[in-house]
């Protein structure tokens, strides 16, 4: 934020009236404050931008060129924050969800079953809702498949087509076809096309 742009005569009447002293000034000129040159001397332009003044601006003062350099001064201080920020992210580990779920609980008829991650074979969206299925059995979630996908293990479990994930751990082999499109084909028999968006996963694990 731009706190306020002072000008040389501002800061020389404060110093006279004892309102701020030396350090003060150099902190004014050389802070994190924008600081706007208004005179009628130009040959201090050179020393203002030495001290990274934003703008040198000579009277009587024209009120578009002010405008100009007000202007300057707001978007060097969002660019300041913004590589602040930059600096900072970079500083920060790479949080990457290393944990996932290794239990979820699903609900068939009025029983909640505490069924093992590891178990699920493959996920099919329908609608708003996920089926999940294991070599056994069948469960309905209410949550969606991206929600889902989110506390999965992405190594494990991979999404091949916008309505389908499957658990490689039970992929049994990968069709190929002529037309460079791909089919996936479970141990239980079942079969999922892979969609061009996705067959890049499929693709990171031939060797």
């Amino acid at each position: 934020m731009l706190r306020r742009a002072f000008s040389v005569d501002d800061i020389s009447r404060m110093m006279e009236a004892g309102v701020i002293g030396e350090d003060e000034r150099l902190e004014l000129i050389e802070g994190d404050i924008a600081v706007i040159f208004t005179t009628a001397y130009d040959q201090y332009a050179m020393k203002a931008f030495e001290v990274h003044a934003v703008d040198y601006l000579l009277k009587p003062l024209d009120q578009e060129r002010f405008r100009q350099a007000v202007d300057r001064a707001l978007k060097r201080k969002k660019t300041e924050a913004g590589n602040i920020e930059d600096l900072l992210g970079s500083m920060r580990p790479s949080y990457s969800r290393a944990v996932y779920e290794s239990h979820i609980f699903v609900q068939k008829s009025e029983k909640l079953f505490n069924l093992p991650v590891e178990e699920i074979t493959f996920l099919e969206a329908s609608g708003d809702y996920t089926i999940i299925s294991t070599k056994a059995d069948q469960f309905v979630s209410s949550s969606g498949i991206g929600k889902l996908e989110e506390i999965m293990n992405p190594d494990i479990f991979i999404r091949v087509h916008r309505s389908t994930i499957i658990n490689v751990n039970y992929l049994k082999e990968i069709e190929r076809h002529f037309n460079g499109g791909m089919i996936v084909k479970m141990q239980n028999g079942k079969s999922f096309p892979v969609s061009r968006t996705y067959a890049k996963q499929i693709r990171k694990k031939v060797v």
